[in-house]
Protein backbone atom coordinates (compact mmCIF):
# COMPACT_ATOMS: atom_id res chain seq x y z
CA UNK A 1 0.00 0.00 0.00
CA UNK A 2 2.61 2.30 0.83
CA UNK A 3 4.68 1.40 -2.22
CA UNK A 4 1.49 2.37 -4.24
CA UNK A 5 1.20 5.45 -2.65
CA UNK A 6 4.85 6.49 -2.78
CA UNK A 7 4.16 5.61 -6.74
CA UNK A 8 1.43 7.43 -7.06
CA UNK A 9 3.13 10.76 -6.01
CA UNK A 10 5.83 10.17 -7.91
CA UNK A 11 3.39 10.05 -10.83
CA UNK A 12 1.88 13.23 -9.90
CA UNK A 13 4.81 15.07 -9.70
CA UNK A 14 6.50 13.87 -13.26
CA UNK A 15 3.21 15.15 -14.46
CA UNK A 16 3.55 18.48 -12.74
CA UNK A 17 6.65 18.87 -13.60
CA UNK A 18 6.15 17.96 -17.32
CA UNK A 19 2.85 20.60 -17.10
CA UNK A 20 5.15 23.26 -15.69
CA UNK A 21 8.04 22.93 -18.11
CA UNK A 22 5.66 22.86 -20.87
CA UNK A 23 3.70 26.31 -19.52
CA UNK A 24 7.36 27.80 -19.15
CA UNK A 25 8.24 26.93 -22.43
CA UNK A 26 4.73 28.11 -23.93
CA UNK A 27 5.51 31.28 -22.28
CA UNK A 28 9.54 31.92 -23.24
CA UNK A 29 8.41 30.76 -26.68
CA UNK A 30 5.37 33.61 -27.01
CA UNK A 31 8.21 36.09 -25.07
CA UNK A 32 10.82 35.36 -27.60
CA UNK A 33 8.88 34.90 -30.54
CA UNK A 34 5.81 36.34 -31.05
CA UNK A 35 4.81 36.30 -34.77
CA UNK A 36 6.19 32.84 -34.58
CA UNK A 37 4.13 31.77 -31.59
CA UNK A 38 1.19 33.33 -32.89
CA UNK A 39 1.59 31.66 -36.35
CA UNK A 40 1.95 27.77 -34.85
CA UNK A 41 -0.14 27.82 -31.89
CA UNK A 42 -2.49 30.91 -31.39
CA UNK A 43 -3.67 31.05 -34.79
CA UNK A 44 -4.25 27.02 -35.13
CA UNK A 45 -6.08 27.21 -32.08
CA UNK A 46 -8.13 30.01 -32.66
CA UNK A 47 -8.77 28.78 -36.50
CA UNK A 48 -10.76 25.49 -34.44
CA UNK A 49 -13.05 28.09 -32.27
CA UNK A 50 -16.39 29.03 -32.86
CA UNK A 51 -15.76 32.47 -35.48
CA UNK A 52 -17.80 34.64 -32.83
CA UNK A 53 -16.03 33.08 -29.70
CA UNK A 54 -12.42 33.65 -31.85
CA UNK A 55 -13.49 36.87 -31.97
CA UNK A 56 -14.73 38.06 -28.33
CA UNK A 57 -11.58 36.47 -26.99
CA UNK A 58 -9.22 38.62 -29.88
CA UNK A 59 -10.96 41.61 -28.55
CA UNK A 60 -10.21 40.15 -24.56
CA UNK A 61 -6.09 39.72 -25.29
CA UNK A 62 -6.01 43.10 -26.85
CA UNK A 63 -7.72 45.40 -24.57
CA UNK A 64 -5.92 43.03 -21.31
CA UNK A 65 -2.65 44.19 -23.35
CA UNK A 66 -1.91 39.75 -23.58
CA UNK A 67 -0.34 40.50 -27.04
CA UNK A 68 3.12 42.56 -26.93
CA UNK A 69 2.92 46.19 -27.24
CA UNK A 70 4.38 46.89 -31.01
CA UNK A 71 7.61 47.29 -31.48
CA UNK A 72 7.99 49.63 -34.24
CA UNK A 73 8.12 53.13 -34.58
CA UNK A 74 6.51 54.87 -37.34
CA UNK A 75 8.69 56.38 -39.90
CA UNK A 76 8.25 59.59 -40.77
CA UNK A 77 6.94 58.25 -44.36
CA UNK A 78 4.00 56.97 -42.65
CA UNK A 79 3.06 60.55 -41.07
CA UNK A 80 -0.26 61.68 -42.18
CA UNK A 81 -3.14 63.92 -42.03
CA UNK A 82 -6.81 62.90 -41.78
CA UNK A 83 -9.53 65.68 -41.76
CA UNK A 84 -8.03 68.24 -38.73
CA UNK A 85 -5.88 65.54 -37.31
CA UNK A 86 -2.19 64.55 -37.58
CA UNK A 87 -1.59 60.78 -37.67
CA UNK A 88 1.52 58.57 -36.91
CA UNK A 89 0.53 56.43 -39.62
CA UNK A 90 -2.62 55.89 -42.14
CA UNK A 91 -3.46 52.65 -40.97
CA UNK A 92 -6.76 51.94 -38.64
CA UNK A 93 -9.12 49.46 -37.19
CA UNK A 94 -12.64 49.47 -38.83
CA UNK A 95 -16.04 49.65 -37.30
CA UNK A 96 -17.29 45.92 -36.07
CA UNK A 97 -13.89 44.64 -34.60
CA UNK A 98 -14.54 46.38 -31.44
CA UNK A 99 -18.11 46.99 -30.88
CA UNK A 100 -18.65 48.11 -27.52
CA UNK A 101 -15.36 50.29 -26.87
CA UNK A 102 -13.26 47.78 -24.72
CA UNK A 103 -9.68 47.82 -26.61
CA UNK A 104 -9.49 51.77 -27.57
CA UNK A 105 -5.88 51.54 -25.64
CA UNK A 106 -4.95 47.94 -26.55
CA UNK A 107 -5.49 48.84 -30.57
CA UNK A 108 -3.39 51.77 -30.40
CA UNK A 109 -0.64 49.98 -28.38
CA UNK A 110 -0.32 47.27 -31.57
CA UNK A 111 0.19 49.98 -33.78
CA UNK A 112 -3.15 51.54 -34.97
CA UNK A 113 -3.44 55.39 -35.65
CA UNK A 114 -7.23 55.22 -36.27
CA UNK A 115 -9.32 53.50 -33.64
CA UNK A 116 -13.15 53.14 -35.09
CA UNK A 117 -15.34 51.59 -32.58
CA UNK A 118 -18.90 50.37 -32.93
CA UNK A 119 -21.41 50.35 -34.67
CA UNK A 120 -23.21 51.59 -31.38
CA UNK A 121 -26.64 51.43 -31.67
CA UNK A 122 -28.91 54.31 -29.15
CA UNK A 123 -30.78 51.22 -27.01
CA UNK A 124 -28.91 47.94 -26.46
CA UNK A 125 -29.99 44.93 -28.78
CA UNK A 126 -28.98 41.87 -29.31
CA UNK A 127 -28.29 41.72 -33.04
CA UNK A 128 -29.79 38.87 -34.91
CA UNK A 129 -29.84 35.15 -34.02
CA UNK A 130 -26.33 32.88 -34.01
CA UNK A 131 -24.49 31.49 -35.73
CA UNK A 132 -24.16 34.55 -37.81
CA UNK A 133 -20.51 34.78 -38.13
CA UNK A 134 -18.73 32.02 -41.08
CA UNK A 135 -15.12 31.23 -41.87
CA UNK A 136 -14.45 31.39 -45.83
CA UNK A 137 -10.63 30.76 -45.40
CA UNK A 138 -10.36 29.19 -48.90
CA UNK A 139 -11.17 33.07 -50.19
CA UNK A 140 -9.45 34.91 -46.87
CA UNK A 141 -12.95 36.20 -46.24
CA UNK A 142 -15.28 36.06 -43.58
CA UNK A 143 -19.24 36.30 -43.47
CA UNK A 144 -21.07 37.85 -41.33
CA UNK A 145 -24.79 39.09 -40.34
CA UNK A 146 -24.11 40.62 -36.44
CA UNK A 147 -27.15 43.10 -37.11
CA UNK A 148 -25.70 46.20 -35.19
CA UNK A 149 -25.09 43.73 -31.35
CA UNK A 150 -24.76 46.66 -29.01
CA UNK A 151 -24.71 47.37 -25.79
CA UNK A 152 -26.16 50.54 -26.17
CA UNK A 153 -24.46 54.04 -25.99
CA UNK A 154 -24.89 54.45 -22.12
CA UNK A 155 -23.00 51.43 -21.59
CA UNK A 156 -20.09 52.17 -24.27
CA UNK A 157 -19.59 55.86 -23.06
CA UNK A 158 -19.31 54.52 -19.76
CA UNK A 159 -15.98 52.78 -21.19
CA UNK A 160 -14.48 55.83 -23.22
CA UNK A 161 -15.37 58.46 -21.23
CA UNK A 162 -12.11 58.81 -18.94
CA UNK A 163 -9.72 57.02 -21.94
CA UNK A 164 -6.24 59.41 -21.33
CA UNK A 165 -5.87 61.19 -24.97
CA UNK A 166 -2.34 61.20 -24.45
CA UNK A 167 -2.06 57.20 -24.47
CA UNK A 168 -3.55 57.09 -28.10
CA UNK A 169 -1.47 60.27 -28.87
CA UNK A 170 -0.70 60.26 -32.75
CA UNK A 171 -4.02 58.75 -33.51
CA UNK A 172 -7.95 59.23 -33.05
CA UNK A 173 -11.21 57.96 -31.82
CA UNK A 174 -14.25 57.31 -34.14
CA UNK A 175 -17.26 56.54 -33.47
CA UNK A 176 -19.39 54.71 -35.66
CA UNK A 177 -22.78 54.89 -35.14
CA UNK A 178 -26.12 53.04 -36.09
CA UNK A 179 -29.80 52.64 -36.36
CA UNK A 180 -31.85 50.70 -33.69
CA UNK A 181 -33.53 47.63 -35.96
CA UNK A 182 -37.29 48.75 -34.89
CA UNK A 183 -36.74 52.01 -34.71
CA UNK A 184 -38.34 53.87 -37.48
CA UNK A 185 -36.77 57.49 -36.79
CA UNK A 186 -32.92 56.94 -38.10
CA UNK A 187 -32.37 60.66 -37.60
CA UNK A 188 -33.40 60.86 -33.99
CA UNK A 189 -31.02 57.55 -33.56
CA UNK A 190 -28.10 58.70 -35.07
CA UNK A 191 -28.64 62.05 -33.31
CA UNK A 192 -28.73 60.48 -29.92
CA UNK A 193 -25.18 59.00 -30.50
CA UNK A 194 -23.87 62.25 -31.63
CA UNK A 195 -25.15 64.26 -28.33
CA UNK A 196 -23.75 61.15 -26.15
CA UNK A 197 -20.03 61.10 -27.85
CA UNK A 198 -19.36 64.19 -29.00
CA UNK A 199 -17.23 65.31 -26.34
CA UNK A 200 -15.17 61.95 -26.81
CA UNK A 201 -15.29 61.43 -30.35
CA UNK A 202 -12.46 63.02 -32.78
CA UNK A 203 -15.08 62.11 -35.69
CA UNK A 204 -18.63 60.33 -36.32
CA UNK A 205 -19.65 57.87 -38.84
CA UNK A 206 -23.29 57.28 -40.17
CA UNK A 207 -23.43 53.97 -41.01
CA UNK A 208 -26.22 53.50 -43.54
CA UNK A 209 -24.35 50.52 -45.58
CA UNK A 210 -24.24 47.27 -43.27
CA UNK A 211 -26.56 44.66 -45.06
CA UNK A 212 -28.01 43.43 -41.97
CA UNK A 213 -30.29 45.61 -40.77
CA UNK A 214 -33.67 45.44 -42.49
CA UNK A 215 -34.41 48.73 -44.87
CA UNK A 216 -30.88 50.33 -44.00
CA UNK A 217 -29.45 50.56 -46.99
CA UNK A 218 -32.33 52.08 -48.74
CA UNK A 219 -31.19 55.54 -46.65
CA UNK A 220 -28.36 55.74 -49.49
CA UNK A 221 -30.82 56.81 -51.86
CA UNK A 222 -31.14 60.36 -53.01
CA UNK A 223 -34.28 61.32 -50.80
CA UNK A 224 -33.99 59.68 -47.74
CA UNK A 225 -30.20 60.47 -47.58
CA UNK A 226 -31.02 64.02 -48.40
CA UNK A 227 -33.15 64.03 -45.53
CA UNK A 228 -30.91 62.20 -42.85
CA UNK A 229 -28.32 64.27 -43.45
CA UNK A 230 -29.95 67.77 -42.62
CA UNK A 231 -31.41 66.54 -39.69
CA UNK A 232 -27.89 65.19 -38.36
CA UNK A 233 -26.08 68.39 -39.78
CA UNK A 234 -28.53 70.31 -37.58
CA UNK A 235 -27.76 68.38 -34.64
CA UNK A 236 -24.32 68.54 -35.22
CA UNK A 237 -24.40 72.51 -35.21
CA UNK A 238 -27.08 72.75 -32.31
CA UNK A 239 -23.98 71.02 -30.09
CA UNK A 240 -22.34 73.44 -27.60
CA UNK A 241 -18.37 73.39 -27.31
CA UNK A 242 -16.56 70.98 -30.63
CA UNK A 243 -18.47 69.83 -33.80
CA UNK A 244 -16.67 66.54 -34.38
CA UNK A 245 -16.13 65.93 -38.47
CA UNK A 246 -19.01 63.92 -39.88
CA UNK A 247 -18.53 60.81 -42.38
CA UNK A 248 -21.04 58.61 -44.49
CA UNK A 249 -19.88 54.87 -44.65
CA UNK A 250 -21.03 53.50 -48.45
CA UNK A 251 -22.09 50.21 -49.54
CA UNK A 252 -19.77 48.91 -52.34
CA UNK A 253 -22.69 47.47 -54.32
CA UNK A 254 -23.76 51.00 -55.35
CA UNK A 255 -24.26 51.74 -59.35
CA UNK A 256 -22.59 54.52 -60.75
CA UNK A 257 -26.34 56.59 -60.55
CA UNK A 258 -26.26 56.21 -57.29
CA UNK A 259 -23.23 56.92 -56.66
CA UNK A 260 -23.62 60.30 -58.57
CA UNK A 261 -26.88 60.69 -56.51
CA UNK A 262 -24.61 60.38 -53.30
CA UNK A 263 -22.37 63.12 -54.28
CA UNK A 264 -25.23 65.38 -54.90
CA UNK A 265 -26.33 65.55 -51.71
CA UNK A 266 -23.05 65.70 -49.82
CA UNK A 267 -22.24 68.65 -51.76
CA UNK A 268 -24.63 70.87 -50.00
CA UNK A 269 -24.16 72.81 -47.42
CA UNK A 270 -27.27 71.70 -45.36
CA UNK A 271 -26.40 67.79 -46.15
CA UNK A 272 -22.70 67.67 -46.51
CA UNK A 273 -20.22 65.07 -44.53
CA UNK A 274 -16.90 66.03 -43.85
CA UNK A 275 -15.24 62.54 -45.51
CA UNK A 276 -16.57 59.11 -47.16
CA UNK A 277 -15.59 55.51 -45.67
CA UNK A 278 -14.99 53.29 -48.83
CA UNK A 279 -16.42 50.36 -48.23
CA UNK A 280 -18.92 48.33 -46.46
CA UNK A 281 -19.20 44.64 -46.47
CA UNK A 282 -20.79 43.67 -50.12
CA UNK A 283 -23.79 41.20 -50.87
CA UNK A 284 -21.98 39.98 -53.57
CA UNK A 285 -20.61 36.24 -53.71
CA UNK A 286 -19.77 36.23 -57.55
CA UNK A 287 -15.59 35.29 -56.99
CA UNK A 288 -15.56 32.91 -53.69
CA UNK A 289 -14.30 29.57 -54.04
CA UNK A 290 -15.93 28.65 -50.82
CA UNK A 291 -19.08 26.56 -51.47
CA UNK A 292 -20.30 26.06 -47.94
CA UNK A 293 -21.07 29.43 -46.46
CA UNK A 294 -20.82 31.24 -49.71
CA UNK A 295 -25.14 31.02 -49.73
CA UNK A 296 -25.19 32.41 -46.09
CA UNK A 297 -27.02 35.99 -45.87
CA UNK A 298 -24.77 38.60 -44.47
CA UNK A 299 -21.79 41.06 -45.50
CA UNK A 300 -18.57 39.65 -46.61
CA UNK A 301 -15.39 41.28 -46.08
CA UNK A 302 -12.17 40.05 -46.48
CA UNK A 303 -9.91 39.47 -50.35
CA UNK A 304 -12.54 39.04 -52.38
CA UNK A 305 -13.90 42.98 -51.38
CA UNK A 306 -10.00 44.61 -52.51
CA UNK A 307 -10.34 45.05 -56.06
CA UNK A 308 -14.10 45.94 -55.23
CA UNK A 309 -13.75 48.65 -52.73
CA UNK A 310 -10.56 50.04 -54.27
CA UNK A 311 -12.43 51.22 -57.51
CA UNK A 312 -15.00 52.07 -55.85
CA UNK A 313 -12.62 54.38 -53.87
CA UNK A 314 -11.42 55.51 -57.57
CA UNK A 315 -14.85 56.27 -59.23
CA UNK A 316 -15.91 58.65 -55.67
CA UNK A 317 -12.50 60.09 -56.12
CA UNK A 318 -13.10 61.62 -59.40
CA UNK A 319 -17.09 62.30 -58.70
CA UNK A 320 -15.75 64.11 -55.69
CA UNK A 321 -12.74 65.82 -57.09
CA UNK A 322 -10.91 65.29 -54.79
CA UNK A 323 -12.44 66.96 -52.44
CA UNK A 324 -13.84 65.09 -49.55
CA UNK A 325 -11.19 62.97 -47.53
CA UNK A 326 -11.88 59.28 -48.04
CA UNK A 327 -10.74 56.23 -45.59
CA UNK A 328 -10.79 52.93 -47.66
CA UNK A 329 -11.35 49.82 -46.35
CA UNK A 330 -12.16 46.44 -47.73
CA UNK A 331 -9.56 43.31 -48.24
CA UNK A 332 -6.04 45.05 -47.06
CA UNK A 333 -4.24 42.24 -46.26
CA UNK A 334 -0.82 44.08 -47.29
CA UNK A 335 1.20 47.47 -47.63
CA UNK A 336 0.60 46.81 -51.29
CA UNK A 337 -3.44 46.68 -50.72
CA UNK A 338 -3.15 49.76 -48.54
CA UNK A 339 -0.81 51.35 -51.41
CA UNK A 340 -3.17 51.17 -54.24
CA UNK A 341 -6.58 52.69 -52.03
CA UNK A 342 -4.17 55.69 -51.39
CA UNK A 343 -3.57 55.85 -55.31
CA UNK A 344 -6.98 55.69 -55.71
CA UNK A 345 -7.29 58.29 -53.40
CA UNK A 346 -8.22 57.13 -50.10
CA UNK A 347 -5.74 59.81 -47.18
CA UNK A 348 -5.75 56.51 -45.10
CA UNK A 349 -6.93 52.95 -44.58
CA UNK A 350 -8.77 50.59 -42.20
CA UNK A 351 -8.35 46.78 -41.86
CA UNK A 352 -9.84 44.28 -40.08
CA UNK A 353 -10.14 40.79 -41.85
CA UNK A 354 -6.41 40.84 -41.82
CA UNK A 355 -6.65 41.10 -38.29
CA UNK A 356 -8.50 38.32 -38.06
CA UNK A 357 -6.52 35.70 -40.48
CA UNK A 358 -2.61 37.34 -39.16
CA UNK A 359 -3.03 38.36 -36.02
CA UNK A 360 -1.86 41.69 -34.46
CA UNK A 361 1.95 41.55 -36.43
CA UNK A 362 0.07 42.25 -39.76
CA UNK A 363 -0.37 46.05 -38.78
CA UNK A 364 3.65 46.49 -38.38
CA UNK A 365 3.85 44.27 -41.65
CA UNK A 366 1.37 46.38 -43.62
CA UNK A 367 2.78 49.72 -42.33
CA UNK A 368 6.70 48.47 -43.15
CA UNK A 369 5.68 47.76 -46.66
CA UNK A 370 3.91 50.30 -47.30
CA UNK A 371 6.65 52.71 -46.20
CA UNK A 372 9.26 50.75 -48.60
CA UNK A 373 6.49 51.55 -51.64
CA UNK A 374 6.41 55.23 -50.70
CA UNK A 375 9.88 55.45 -50.94
CA UNK A 376 10.45 53.69 -54.13
CA UNK A 377 8.26 55.71 -55.73
CA UNK A 378 9.84 58.81 -55.03
CA UNK A 379 6.96 59.85 -52.44
CA UNK A 380 7.96 61.54 -49.13
CA UNK A 381 4.69 61.21 -47.46
CA UNK A 382 1.37 59.36 -47.40
CA UNK A 383 -0.62 62.62 -48.55
CA UNK A 384 1.55 62.69 -51.92
CA UNK A 385 0.38 60.15 -53.16
CA UNK A 386 -3.41 60.09 -52.43
CA UNK A 387 -5.20 59.93 -55.64
CA UNK A 388 -1.56 59.80 -57.87
CA UNK A 389 -3.04 56.64 -59.65
CA UNK A 390 -6.63 58.42 -60.82
CA UNK A 391 -6.76 59.49 -64.49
Amino acid sequence: MSRNYNNLKKIKSLCYLTLGGSLSYQFIYFKKDFNGYYDNVLKPLSQRLDPELAHKIGVSAIKYGLFPTENFEDPKILKTKLLKYDLSNPIGIAAGFDKHGDAVTGLRNIGFSIIEIGSVTPEPQPGNPKPRVFRLPEDSAVINRYGFNSEGRDEVYKKIENIDKSVIEGGILGINLGKNKNSDDAIQDYSLGIQKFHDVADYFVINVSSPNTPGLRSLQNKQELSELLAGINKTLNNLSGKRPPLLLKLAPDLSLDEMKDVVSVISKKDTKVDGLIISNTTIDRSSLINQEHSNEAGGLSGKPLTNKSTEMIKTMYKLTKGNIPIIGVGGVFTGQDAYEKILAGASVVQIYTALIYHGPQVVTKIKSELAELLIKDGYTNVSMAVGKGVK
